[in-house]
């Protein structure tokens, strides 16, 4: 993403070298691979208050991440959290997760309307590429949601 073309940013947050904590890019990845056009997508890597400008500049954020909670892999949940209170126990396993950038962007007063798709994994610590079987087998209902997602937040 290079402009911003839409009120809407969809950010995959994860690692791809971390097996399946990398599921919020791989979603991403395969939105870009169809085209999909009706929201901005992000590859937003481990995140890092770097990604806060841009979560920011977004009237609407969808944020896909990996959440270690007790659903079994490849549970998918939209949750709309306001504060870092909101989140799952344990989502990804970055250093500056999600739960810190919002509360940076609620304190700086400029707080866009945040939904969360978690899914859910059963490990953060395997290093590696490839995707687990339950984890590979969500992320099309994981891009299914997204879109159902996008089509309610541009109604």
């Amino acid at each position: 993403m290079t402009t911003q073309e839409n009120n809407i940013l969809i950010l995959g947050i994860g690692s791809i070298l971390m097996k399946d904590e990398g599921i919020g890019i791989h979603v991403v990845s395969g939105l870009e691979k169809e085209g999909f056009a009706d929201a901005d997508l992000m590859d937003g890597g481990t995140g890092g208050f770097h990604l806060l400008g841009f979560i920011q500049s977004y009237k609407k954020v969808i944020l896909i991440d990996a959440a270690l909670d007790n659903f079994p892999a490849g549970h998918i949940r939209v949750l709309k959290p306001r504060f870092a209170k909101d989140f799952p126990k344990q989502l990804s396993a970055h250093e500056v997760g999600l739960k810190d950038l919002l509360d940076a962007a609620f304190l700086l007063g400029n707080m866009p309307e945040i939904h969360l798709v978690a899914i859910s994994v059963k490990d953060f610590q395997d290093m590696g590429m490839d995707l687990s079987f339950e984890i590979e087998k969500a992320i099309p209902e994981a891009i299914k949601v997204v879109k159902e997602l996008v089509e309610q937040l541009k109604g």
